[in-house]
């Protein structure tokens, strides 16, 4: 892994299309747990515990059904699976389609912050013209970025 992949003291906000307006936890479809639902449970079970590359190479590694991995054979998957571009966590179900914020701490650390919240609202406060594209929200250098939307503008 040449590059680093996470954010440091960023929230991603959620996205303009967002169908909700306070934050949901999403529920498994078909039976079996959606990425939306991973990334719930990791982020939520251990808040500011991942950053960003582990949360993706994790929901992409629960999906994949392989059983009793050893060590080694999960450190090669990752470095497998990130030898290849991958998709950020600005296009996570979670702040696209569910009304959680993703906040990463200074060490790059995910906790989840639900659209409705105090902190939410402290933080993109301040965000003014240049909002998603960088610029820092209400919150003294927390960078703010928008998720992705789900449907062209």
């Amino acid at each position: 892994m040449a590059d680093d992949l996470n954010y440091y003291s960023t929230l991603i906000a959620v996205a303009d299309d967002c169908p909700v307006t306070t934050a949901k936890a999403p529920e498994p479809r078909g039976g079996r747990p959606t990425v939306a639902v991973l990334q719930y449970e990791m982020i939520s079970a251990a808040p500011y515990g991942l950053t960003q590359e582990d949360v993706l190479f994790e929901s992409w590694l629960r999906r994949q059904d392989l059983p009793d991995l050893t060590e080694e054979r999960r450190a090669a998957l990752r470095k497998d699976f990130f030898s290849r571009p991958q998709a950020c966590l600005r296009g996570s179900p979670l702040p696209k389609k569910y009304g959680w914020g993703l906040l990463f701490d200074a060490d790059g650390r995910i906790g989840l912050c639900p659209m409705e919240s105090e902190e939410y609202r402290r933080i993109v406060g301040g965000e003014g013209a240049g909002a998603g594209n960088g610029a820092a929200g209400g919150d003294g250098g927390v960078r703010v970025l928008k998720a992705l939307r789900s449907r062209r503008a």
